[in-house]
């Protein structure tokens, strides 16, 4: 199994890391702006083999070295301002440089599963899709997966219950217009009920990211986290439910943008994409989550 991981910086060296953990990935290739601006990572996973059981081969490259790639991990992108209140002020730079890069990938490893981390994660999806000829099964966002995750660590607390045991989602765009799908939030098949305390949450769940921004300059943690568990799903064929970045499907007649729906993450990238009996409230907040991503993707096209 071959991983190439495209961008070096904070998410793309832990992610890195991680997978070397996971015992997963034959051979991983760490793609930065040189070759050299890798080898420091490469050389620091190298020197950690012996502390893991399954040894991977790890070497820096470019973008040729990754070809025959299963899976491309894309956590390339433009610098983030240090005042940045919204991933959507990344679009402009990050569709441009999606438009390098994404061409390329994809004629080298026409098969590959591109698991997509860099923002906005949403209007990226939609483009990677649109700058090459890949499907729409190939191309996973890691959308509100961590937001899901942190909603659902919140509501857990609150609970007293394992986080693992409770089913609540963060649908739409991972962003301001995100929304929890209370209607079919449930521990142990006993609903949620939607309670102005657990949208509350939700809220601390949407802003939890900045949080991390203010203090450390920068997350990678539990993003790279999120999307190892997108790469170990396609990997082991897991067939698990996630709230991942995709082609919506027609779903409330939305099939021209890309947001955050359940699906099921197996060999095939996105296996099934599944729709939630949402509520009224909550079929408006996605419908305008689509829009407010729609607007995106028309103001960042390049030409």
């Amino acid at each position: 199994m071959k991983v190439s991981v495209i961008g070096t910086g904070h998410v793309g060296s832990t992610l890195a890391f991680v997978l070397t953990l996971k015992n997963l990935v034959k051979e991983l290739v760490l793609v930065g702006k040189t070759r050299e601006s890798a080898m420091g990572d490469v050389l620091d996973l190298r020197h950690g083999q012996l502390f893991v059981n399954t040894p991977t081969q790890v070497s820096a490259g470019t973008l040729a070295d990754s070809a025959g790639s299963d899976i491309i991990a894309m956590c390339a992108s433009v610098p983030t301002p240090k005042d940045m209140n919204s991933r959507l002020e990344l679009a402009k730079g990050n569709v441009k440089l999606m438009r390098e890069l994404m061409p390329e990938l994809a004629r080298l490893s026409p098969d590959c599963k591109v698991v997509m981390v860099s923002n906005p994660v949403d209007v990226l999806v939609h483009y990677a899709l649109e700058f090459t000829n890949l499907r729409p099964n190939q191309v996973v966002g890691t959308g509100t997966l961590v937001d899901s995750s942190r909603f659902r660590q919140l509501l857990a607390e609150e609970l007293r219950i394992h986080s693992g045991d409770i089913r609540a989602y963060i649908l739409g765009e991972h962003g301001d217009s995100q929304f929890p799908a209370m209607s079919c939030a449930d521990a142990g098949g006993e609903p949620l009920d939607p309670t102005s305390a657990r949208y509350e949450l939700a809220d601390r769940a949407s802003k939890a990211g900045f949080e991390v921004l203010k203090y450390k300059g920068h997350t990678n943690y539990a993003v790279a986290l999120a999307a190892a568990e997108i790469i170990e799903c396609i990997i082991t064929d897991a067939k698990h439910t996630l709230p991942v970045s995709l082609q919506v499907d027609g779903f409330l007649g939305v099939s021209d943008v890309c947001l955050s729906l359940p699906a099921v993450i197996g060999g095939n990238g996105i296996e099934r994409v599944l729709h939630p009996r949402l509520n009224g409230r909550e079929q408006g907040e996605f419908l305008h989550s689509a829009e407010v991503v729609r607007r995106v993707i028309a103001s960042a096209a390049v030409d």
